[in-house]
């Protein structure tokens, strides 16, 4: 099978395991991934990533001269693309910049000119309900009007499309899987002994951006409660609320049980996690609906849970967006913004520990079952394989 993925994303060299995976999976699979040649990362101004060539075998990533350096629905390939799938002739084409993308409409319109018979798939992660405006309305109509297969990173981005008429075949799969070589199970008495945690000692962590929409503030109230317990609570990341969580936490008289450490590389996250009894995702949607556009934040998936789950830390999330399925009976789910029922579950856990470690067990089962990225490397195998035999 010979497939060629296009996105943005992997310039990210760690975003390609999965793609890696799925060429490994059959001495005759081919996989091609299109990037942009040139990529400003969220924009920033002065900051550009130059692509790199990579040619491992069955795998290979060619940067593409690009239109547009940082905005993904405008991100459109210059006309080298032509002699790519001219020779490469894929059977799978898939976009990986949303239902709205310029560039997946130009990918179409070149399978179609170049009567290459491929089969058009996209991905998403848009959970947030939205209408279109003319012409942006025409754009998304041809681009699932010519869809055979559609992956979606959760229910409700799956839900809003069929909202919008698409009827063909789809999949649920998040984009990028966990790397369980690196997030596993192992002891880290080193570090635990540089943060002054002491041996045993019951550890709450959080990893992610320190943002209202990521519900930290509720995660700190909930155990304002809990001051009975012997806990420590490890936050790891940085943004705009830290001074406001050191002050909330200050007034509930917590401080000194607070740790903070700044975002550190991701081959070292797996260290701090492993220090982790419980690992919370108290994610709160901030999303309003005005006029025909969708402003604000939910959940679109909660990578951080499947990081802890193969590292066999039991995981407490919110209702919000893709969180309860991504957990299902895996751990606890608490109603978003709620604090005291975020702390019932925390005390629940605390003070039922053969709890805990049946449910970091079950997390550790299900994420080697289903997000590994060779796990989904089989399942988008599967799909690809389906939409092949079945001329939907």
């Amino acid at each position: 099978m010979r497939i060629i993925v296009a996105s943005h994303t992997y310039i990210v060299d760690l975003n390609c395991e999965k793609l890696r995976e799925l060429s490994r999976l059959n001495s005759d699979i081919q996989v091609i991934v299109l990037v942009p040649k040139r990529w400003r990362p969220g924009g920033v101004q002065n900051k550009i990533i130059e692509s790199e060539v990579k040619n491992e075998g069955n795998f290979k990533i060619i940067p593409v001269g690009n239109f547009s350096e940082n905005n993904q629905g405008l991100l459109t390939f210059k006309p080298e693309i032509i002699n790519i799938l001219k020779q490469f002739k894929p059977e799978i084409i898939q976009v990986e910049q949303g239902a709205k993308s310029l560039g997946y409409a130009q990918l179409i319109t070149l399978n179609k000119l170049l009567g290459l018979k491929a089969k058009n798939v996209f991905f998403t992660w848009w959970n947030l309900p939205y209408k279109n405006k003319f012409p942006i309305s025409l754009l998304e109509t041809y681009n699932l009007k010519n869809t055979d297969g559609l992956i979606v990173g959760n229910q409700d981005g799956l839900d809003i499309l069929r909202n919008h008429g698409y009827q063909g075949r789809s999949i649920v799969l998040p984009q990028l899987g966990v790397d369980e070589k690196l997030f596993t199970p192992r002891e880290e008495p080193q570090l635990a002994s540089q943060l002054g945690l002491k041996c045993n000692e019951f550890v709450i962590g959080f990893v992610g951006r320190f943002v209202t929409e990521k519900g930290i503030l509720t995660l700190i109230k909930s155990l304002a409660h809990l001051q009975d317990l012997s806990w420590k609570l490890l936050l790891l990341g940085r943004g705009i609320l830290q001074e406001k969580i050191e002050t909330t936490a200050t007034e509930l008289g917590i401080k000194d049980r607070l740790i903070i450490v700044e975002s550190v590389p991701h081959d070292e996250v797996p260290h701090y996690i492993n220090l982790m009894d419980i690992l919370v995702l108290p994610s709160e949607t901030t999303y309003q609906f005005k006029t025909l556009t969708a402003v604000g934040w939910k959940e679109q998936f909660g990578h951080v849970l499947i990081e802890a789950m193969a590292s066999r830390v039991a995981v407490v999330g919110s209702d919000s967006g893709e969180i309860p399925h991504v957990i299902e009976d895996a751990g606890l789910v608490f109603p978003e913004g709620n604090a005291e029922a975020l702390g019932n579950c925390l005390r629940e856990l605390m003070e039922k520990p053969d709890l805990a470690k049946e449910l970091a067990n079950k997390g550790y089962a299900r994420v080697m079952e289903k997000y590994t990225n060779q796990a989904l490397a089989r399942k988008q195998l599967a799909f690809y394989q389906e939409l092949i035999i079945n001329n939907y």
